[in-house]
């Protein structure tokens, strides 16, 4: 996610690189044919001004859409982090409550809470490594006993099979008396908000934007860079001001392009680049909170913006 109110020039040319590229050929070869007498080519404004303002159209379609999708991954992964804490304080306080009862473990009851918001971590942490498509998986293996994590590298939607670990556990829990006939049924909400969180983050993840606005407003795009010179070669002329048309040209192109540069690179939350949903920082965030809940002091160091960028 950018922090940063102010953005390096050269890495946003390095953006519309292409689009910069066709616009400076096709203007530098319309102005050098028409300072050769080939005046035919000069087009009315009004063409380009026409698709102007269907690429527009599409353009700001395209941006909409794509900054929905990203404020719906921010939102949902804003409720992970709620409903994280909510399950861990759960898993404390109902096992704790239980002290005075003649069944009472300690031990028992200590190693339940820290194997639980352990594994409550691990899934915030695999749900990250999950949408990213990344495979250090070997992160989560200081959360997980020895037999859970190979058994969890052989998985093929981690993220869920640390949910059915979580609610086997629970019910051995309550088998034994760690846990109470009905703490189930809030623990168990909370696994479901999370569960329901997981398949909003892979519905994004798994849908893209309609390709066809994606492709005709490459197309338009691309249509108008070309035009446009041909457009703005003949009022430049009349007013014996030709040489104007170049730089004229290249900024207008330079405008439309950074205008459906930003919508493209909103449309995929969770691709771990500079622009999506700080997962990195989210995750550190609940593992944080959840190990202080457990008495740890010994936290992770909080993850910090690095050059204006947080991960």
């Amino acid at each position: 996610m950018i922090l940063k109110r102010n953005f390096n020039p050269i890495k946003v040319i390095q953006y519309v690189k292409i689009e910069l590229a066709v616009a400076i050929i096709i203007t530098i070869v319309v102005f050098l044919l028409h300072r050769q007498g080939i005046t035919t080519i000069a087009l009315p404004f009004s063409i380009s001004a026409i698709l102007g303002s269907a690429l527009a159209i599409f353009i700001a379609f395209r941006n909409n859409s794509s900054y929905g999708r990203w404020w719906e991954a921010r939102t949902l992964w804003g409720g992970i982090v709620n409903s994280s804490r909510v399950l861990a304080r759960l898993i404390i306080t109902f096992t704790d409550s239980h002290a005075h009862q003649p069944n009472y473990n300690k031990e028992r009851s200590e190693q339940f809470k820290k194997d639980m918001v352990y594994k409550t971590i691990a899934w915030v942490h695999a749900l990250r490594l999950h949408l990213r498509k990344q495979n250090n998986w070997q992160e989560l293996k200081p959360l997980l006993n020895e037999q859970e994590f190979t058994i969890l590298e052989n998985t093929q939607n981690k993220p869920n099979y640390l949910h059915l670990l979580m609610g086997k556990q629970i019910y051995e829990a309550m088998a034994n008396g760690t846990l109470g006939g009905f703490d189930s049924f809030q623990m168990e909400g909370q696994l479901l908000a999370l569960a329901n969180y997981q398949g909003g983050c892979e519905r994004i993840k798994n849908t893209p934007l309609l390709r066809q606005y994606d492709y005709f407003t490459r197309v338009f795009l691309y249509t108008f860079i070309v035009l446009l010179p041909f457009s703005l070669i003949g009022d430049f002329t009349k007013m014996n001001i030709a040489y104007l048309m170049i730089p004229v040209s290249l900024i207008i192109s330079f405008v439309f392009a950074v205008i459906g540069k930003v919508g493209e690179v909103n449309e995929d939350p969770f691709e771990n680049k500079i622009t999506d949903v700080p997962l990195s920082a989210l995750c550190n965030t609940i593992e944080r909170d959840l190990r202080e809940m457990l008495g740890d002091r010994n936290l992770p160091k909080k993850l910090e913006p690095e050059n204006g960028y947080l991960f």
